[in-house]
């Protein structure tokens, strides 16, 4: 069984991305869990404790977060979809962002 975490850092300012809402799903669209980032940008439990092996979509609300330092934005959402394996016990799931811009990769 797995558990997710996540990590938001706003490339622009150089800085962690505090208060980006993120949204846990199945690929089928099943809310599992929301949460915020700290003041660090990080989510450090997001969902339940377990998740079972599957496709699964974690969705950044990168609109909220630029609207909410004036700052226009190409990107009112990011979802990253992913596969589960349950022998994985973790999975980090870091985002840099900008307002045009953004990278993901699997993280540690």
């Amino acid at each position: 069984m797995s558990y997710v975490t996540a990590h938001v850092l706003d490339s622009v300012a150089g800085a962690p991305a505090r208060g980006v809402t993120v949204v846990l799903e199945t690929a089928g669209g099943e809310p599992l869990a929301t949460a915020v980032t700290d003041d660090d940008g990080r989510v450090p439990e997001l969902g339940p404790e377990t998740l079972e092996s599957g496709d699964y979509r974690i969705t950044f609300r990168t609109g909220e977060y630029f609207a909410g330092h004036n700052q226009p934005t190409f990107y009112p959402y990011v979802t990253v979809t992913f596969t589960v394996q349950a022998q994985e016990k973790h999975y980090h799931v870091p985002l840099l962002l900008s307002p045009f811009a953004f990278s993901t990769y699997r993280g540690s």
